[in-house]
């Protein structure tokens, strides 16, 4: 589905499947083809300090990618590569990232990523703290191995660990704030009361 409220080009978007207050939005997009954690929220400071690079906060992905990545993929992808942006060259910042010994445990996909008898697939874990559009997927193909599933495990401690697909989990403010901020003692100090 669209990570948006307004339906688009005949695909479904989240209203099709969500009742949430008419002011309440999604903080950060997914792309149509990713999966996991979308923030839907009312709360404007939340809004803005999760968008705005100033603020610079982890998102963890887990990554199937085409091919056994090898470790100089890696290394390209923690030190930081050159990608398009808006047509423009981008260096991306360092990154987390490492391969999965044993796949993750993670639900089927609907529909299946496309499967290739000859090629190998390798899932891994990229922990970024900036979110340019298709980073993720400008980055692995970038490096030589092309995602074929992109899912948002995390956003700095909230996860969708427990979740399945299409659920909702309401929050208190201060929960989500504990989670998402508890390393800015300010922020989680003054926005975390009820």
């Amino acid at each position: 589905m669209l990570s948006q409220f307004s339906p688009k080009e005949g695909k479904s978007c989240l209203a099709d499947f969500f009742k949430v207050p008419k002011d309440a939005y999604p903080v950060g997009r997914l792309d149509y083809d990713s999966e996991g954690l979308l923030i839907l929220t009312n709360d404007r400071e939340l809004n803005h300090r999760l968008l705005h690079p100033r603020f610079a906060h982890e998102r963890e992905y887990w990554v199937e990618v085409e091919g056994d990545i090898t470790g100089t993929a890696l290394d390209h992808l923690k030190t930081g590569l050159d990608i398009k942006v808006d047509g423009k060259p981008f260096h991306t910042r360092p990154c987390i990232a490492r391969r999965f010994s044993v796949k993750p445990s993670v639900p089927d996909r609907n529909p299946p990523v496309r499967f290739r008898k000859n090629i190998p697939t390798s899932w891994i874990s990229m922990i970024l703290t900036e979110g340019k559009n298709r980073q993720v997927r400008k980055m692995t193909a970038g490096c030589g191995f092309p995602t074929l599933r992109l899912i948002r495990y995390r956003v700095e401690a909230l996860t969708i660990s427990g979740m399945v697909p299409g659920t909702m989990r309401m929050l208190e403010r201060r929960d989500i704030y504990q989670k998402l901020f508890s390393n800015d003692p300010v922020v989680y100090r003054r926005r975390s009361s009820p």
